[in-house]
């Protein structure tokens, strides 16, 4: 008898772990999301920006985080009344640090596409985008068929992976985690070309001799915007309001003057990039 209440007890534990297993592996191990409140009664807000990704999301020389994404980071927690803590992420992990709860708002450049508005969810945009290609001058890329079967450079989870893998299967693409990793690639030759957002690559043809912009935009034209976990319907009500009352005062525009302009020059027309209130133009 004692035997057979033993095995029970067994079967029982067994039964336990299976379902938790089972729940796990159905919701994944989603971490809790904090509402505006909490966050205000924490004091603090954790932001998940690039730290590589100059002018939007970089380390400067003084171990502090600036650009496009971080002045806007700023002025949210300013607004919430709380502290700003900066946490590094990759364009592959950014969902994962949204589900996991570690970071309450991604700030990282983040393109809103379908596949990954089944992940999270994001609030109104704030930038326009589409996909550009950055090559040596001595022999640039200009048309999309010239990469048949040369090696392009990209960054793992951005949406110019996805766009090569999906339209250009002729083209090799070599991958790397981090952007500064796969621009460095770039200048090494370790490619003929790397592949990212337009914003990104005219930017640093800018600071980089050498090395022109030849396709300037391909693809769909995306919008770029703030992301929260999926299901945090009170903090991504915040940042809608807080996005529409900036528009009122230009904000974004102010934002483009003091740190993508700088860069940028007369490169690029912040018209053609910048989104205020939300709204589309």
């Amino acid at each position: 008898m004692r035997k057979i209440r033993w095995t029970l007890a067994v079967i029982a534990v067994l039964a336990v772990i299976f379902t938790a297993c089972g729940k796990k592996e159905k919701n994944g191990t989603q971490g809790k999301a904090r509402t505006p409140d909490e966050i205000k009664e924490n004091g603090e807000i954790v932001i998940g920006v690039f730290s590589d990704k100059k002018p939007f999301g970089y380390v400067d020389e003084n171990a502090t985080y600036q650009g496009y994404d971080v002045y806007f980071g700023n002025r949210m927690a300013e607004d919430l009344g709380v502290k700003v803590k900066y946490i590094p992420v990759e364009a592959a992990s950014r969902v994962e640090y949204l589900r996991t709860g570690k970071a309450d708002v991604i700030l990282a450049n983040f393109t809103a596409t379908e596949e990954r508005k089944e992940q999270v969810d994001f609030a109104l945009p704030y930038m326009k985008v589409s996909l550009g290609v950055v090559s040596p001058e001595k022999s640039l890329i200009t048309r999309e068929s010239q990469l048949k079967g040369k090696t392009l450079i990209v960054s793992k989870g951005t949406t110019a992976e996805t766009y090569f893998m999906k339209h250009h299967p002729e083209v090799n693409l070599l991958k790397f985690d981090q952007y500064s990793e796969a621009f460095q690639a770039l200048k090494d030759g370790r490619g003929d070309a790397l592949a990212t957002d337009n914003t990104e690559v005219l930017a640093w043809a800018v600071e980089n001799d050498g090395f022109k912009v030849g396709i300037e935009s391909m693809g769909n034209t995306d919008v770029i915007a703030p992301a929260v976990q999926k299901g945090n319907d009170e903090l991504l009500s915040w940042i809608n309001e807080e996005i529409k009352t900036l528009g009122k005062e230009n904000f974004f525009h102010e934002n483009y003057e003091k740190t993508l302009k700088p860069v940028y020059g007369s490169s690029a027309d912040p018209e053609n990039l910048v989104i205020e209130g939300g709204n589309v133009q």
